[in-house]
């Protein structure tokens, strides 16, 4: 049975979509086969890897309204493919709250890929609403991305708090495999401090590999592309390379 990750952060704008893309693109890249799911009505991840919004989307299969198989899309890296959202999914939280089981619709229509795929990667919105909860009930392991400032360190807290609460009473199963950096700066202090305060409070938890400010990781999405087809030579790309390792070796 394949492996089901889920990129959560509450905060925006953290490289959580980014993060998403390019750590399945070099999965695929070693030989595995990816499946991304974009479960946020912006649909940035979709974007990002060149794959059509029009239906069907997440929500039609969450719906019922497609088999998984016409649900899948082709990304122009080999063996990554994706199931692309568009706006239709703002309003699946609000028909589906009231439906019993409402924190497993997601998994439920994850499951025939489960054998499939070696891996699955959910990239959920910027809060902590029902279509999170989704994700963290249909994930196996949580990945953390964390900005280098204050904030994030609050907003950790608060996160894990979630995480924990989905463990006890809808996902016993669900482990954290793992925080990493984004955006890290290392001509500032706040962003050492940060990431010396991480490490020494959540140690093993915490990836070795840190991704650096880099301004061809904001490039590419505008090209429909992960970075290891855009500039797979740029520090960026090189430092998603050796994440997606560890994600692998921890996974």
């Amino acid at each position: 049975m394949g492996k089901c990750f889920v990129f959560v952060n509450q905060k925006g704008g953290v490289g959580k979509t980014t993060s998403c893309i390019n750590i399945g693109a070099y999965i695929a890249l070693a030989g595995k086969k990816v499946l991304l799911v974009d479960f946020d009505s912006q649909g940035n991840m979709s974007s990002g890897v060149g794959v059509s919004k029009d239906k069907p989307t997440i929500y039609e299969l969450i719906a019922g309204l497609t088999s998984p198989q016409e649900a899948v899309k082709h990304t122009p890296v080999a063996g990554l493919d994706a199931i692309s959202a568009s706006i239709d999914l703002s309003g699946a939280a609000i028909e589906l709250v009231e439906q019993d089981n409402r924190e497993f619709f997601l998994k439920k229509a994850l499951a025939p890929f489960r054998d499939v795929y070696d891996y699955i990667l959910i990239d959920c919105p910027p809060s902590l609403g029902l279509l999170t909860l989704n994700g963290l009930a249909a994930a196996d392991s949580v990945l953390v991305p964390m900005q280098c400032e204050y904030f994030a360190l609050e907003g950790i807290t608060l996160l894990l708090k979630s995480v924990s609460n989905v463990q006890k009473s809808i996902n016993p199963e669900l482990v954290i495999g793992g925080i990493f950096f984004t955006m890290y700066d290392s001509r500032t202090r706040l962003a050492q401090d940060v990431v010396m305060q991480v490490k020494s409070y959540f140690k093993d938890v915490v990836f070795n590999t840190i991704i650096p400010r880099n301004v061809r990781l904001s490039e590419a999405p505008s090209r429909g592309l992960p970075i290891c087809s855009y500039d797979p030579e740029c520090a960026g790309a090189k430092s998603y390379a050796k994440l997606a390792e560890e994600v692998m070796k921890r996974g």
